[in-house]
């Protein structure tokens, strides 16, 4: 009886009264909702119908079922689990780093001792707005094993250079590098927007108590800013395996596939092999497995004490 009041010609009357009467507002927003519906949900359901075909970009599809994902778990796929398991090098070779640093960073401009803070600020947070193609071929250049500024520095004070493009470990540590300056002011300034909205009551009335500043830091700051931490370290997850800018720029994936990451190999199986049915079934494995991981993390690292 309620859907059947619910369904009458008066309320269907009475929300179309209201559309033509807001018919102005609906026409300035709709711009978009169609760009979105073009560019966002249609291609969303090409590529779920997409990843149950075989297709090389012409010509007819061939429906195969799930054998690209199939695919994935034989020989085929030993790229793909070897840009997860890259991903999950990457992480923790940088993400507890580069949280540190953004923590104490943001810690030490939150402080009523810094002077000029916007400034300090800004000049941190610069290397995020920069093109990151232009940062990784400089890195590139400064990272060269013969005439790089690097090993150049090196030689002077007695060292010998060091292969950072050409072994697998130090292109790693050189691909974190480029990372950490490149997104470290990002995080820097999420945390310090954490820690703005924390009284400073709370902080004061625990140093009144009797406790140490290093104390009230952890018993008080650092639980209220578990949920930005967390935020912080769930969008380097996805950084982690979704690295491409900075590995076509500064690795192209070497050496040896080591910093192979899981979009640039989605990106190679598509527009390199033209396989699109395979990348599409690699991008919604993809998916899962960041999904999965997400949860996980809010599982065990939001939960309140």
């Amino acid at each position: 009886m309620a859907r059947a009041a619910t369904d009458s010609p008066s309320t269907r009357r009475g929300l179309w009264h209201e559309i033509v009467k807001n018919r102005w507002a609906y026409i300035f927003i709709s711009p978009f909702y169609v760009s979105f519906l073009i560019f966002g949900f249609l291609p969303v359901l090409f590529s779920i119908y997409l990843s149950f075909h075989k297709w090389k970009g012409l010509g007819p599809m061939e429906f195969v079922g799930l054998k690209n994902y199939t695919y994935l778990f034989g020989v085929g796929g030993k790229a793909f689990w070897q840009s997860i398991e890259n991903g999950i090098i990457l992480f923790f070779m940088y993400v507890p780093i580069m949280t540190f640093l953004a923590l104490v960073l943001a810690v030490i401009l939150n402080s009523r001792l810094v002077r000029f803070f916007q400034a300090y600020r800004t000049m941190i947070f610069a290397p995020y707005v920069t093109s990151m193609i232009a940062a990784g071929f400089t890195f590139g250049l400064m990272l060269q094993q013969k005439g790089g500024l690097f090993n150049a520095f090196l030689n002077m004070v007695g060292l010998p250079g060091v292969p950072w493009l050409e072994n697998i470990w130090w292109a790693r540590v050189s691909l974190c590098l480029l990372i950490v300056w490149g997104w470290l002011g990002y995080n820097m300034v999420i945390m310090l927007a954490g820690l703005q909205t924390i009284p400073r009551e709370l902080t004061e009335a625990a140093l009144i108590d009797g406790a140490s500043s290093v104390q009230a830091f952890f018993h008080i700051t650092i639980p209220l800013l578990r949920p930005v931490i967390l935020f912080s370290v769930i969008l380097s997850t996805m950084g982690s395996f979704g690295l491409f800018n900075e590995v076509m720029a500064l690795t192209g994936g070497g050496p040896m596939r080591a910093t192979l990451t899981t979009l640039v190999q989605i990106y190679g199986e598509a527009f390199n092999n033209y396989r699109f049915g395979r990348a599409s079934a690699q991008a919604y494995t993809y998916f899962a497995l960041i999904f999965v991981l997400t949860l996980l993390q809010f599982r065990y690292f939001g939960r309140e004490e």
